[in-house]
């Protein structure tokens, strides 16, 4: 067999029809053509197309996690997930996985501390709730616990804790008893994921402001 024509697709500028024996075989990315040196008049074997085949189906896989990572930052098992859904072979995601990892795109430790800086400012998220968050992104137990050491810290915990009590405590109605404020201020604290210790000491903080004010 041989390739008799290589031609341009014309929606496509990236993408190239290859003919072996003046028949259409099949479309491939111009990396699979740079990849594999195909060019015209080249003798090829069935085997060597199998390759093709599956150097076009690993590309695929590639573009497609880069575009996952376009959208917004993700962990190695959000990526994993995304292309088993999508029908890629096992073999074409671990090879776009190593490739992502090789080349910085992707990495647990450094998504993780973004992820943590972002819950933390914009979600006043708590170590707990941090944590929870994640293990959901299927990052690995030793990694989170490393982040959480190096990211949580509790006397910014208790103050982000603080802000959100304070927040709330202002827009409490008038009728709310104390008994009222602690219990709906345990179950915000608690939601966004802060410590026993933190949310007993912001409470008694915040409450005591209003005891103080009613004097």
């Amino acid at each position: 067999m041989k390739i008799t024509n290589i031609e341009q697709q014309k929606k496509r500028k990236n993408r190239y029809n290859v003919f072996i024996d003046d028949e259409f075989a099949f479309g491939v990315d111009e990396d699979v053509i740079i990849k594999c040196s195909l060019k015209k008049d080249k003798e090829i074997s069935d085997s060597f197309i199998e390759n093709i085949v599956k150097a076009e189906e690993n590309s695929k896989a590639f573009n497609y996690s880069i575009l996952l990572l376009a959208y917004r930052p993700r962990s190695i098992s959000e990526i994993k997930t995304k292309m088993n859904q999508k029908g890629y072979e096992q073999s074409s995601i671990d090879n776009a996985i190593k490739l992502l990892e090789k080349n910085g795109y992707l990495n647990d430790y450094a998504f993780g501390k973004s992820f943590i800086k972002d819950k933390q400012e914009f979600k006043k998220a708590g170590k707990n709730l941090l944590k929870q968050e994640l293990y959901k992104k299927g990052i690995d137990r030793d990694v989170v616990d490393q982040l959480i050491e190096e990211t949580v810290n509790e006397d910014e915990e208790y103050e982000r804790a603080l802000a959100v009590a304070q927040k709330k405590n202002n827009i409490f109605r008038a009728s709310d008893d104390l008994n009222s404020k602690r219990r709906k201020l345990y179950g915000l604290l608690g939601r966004k994921g802060y410590s026993f210790d933190i949310i007993s000491k912001v409470i008694n903080e915040v409450l005591k402001e209003n005891q103080e004010g009613c004097d």
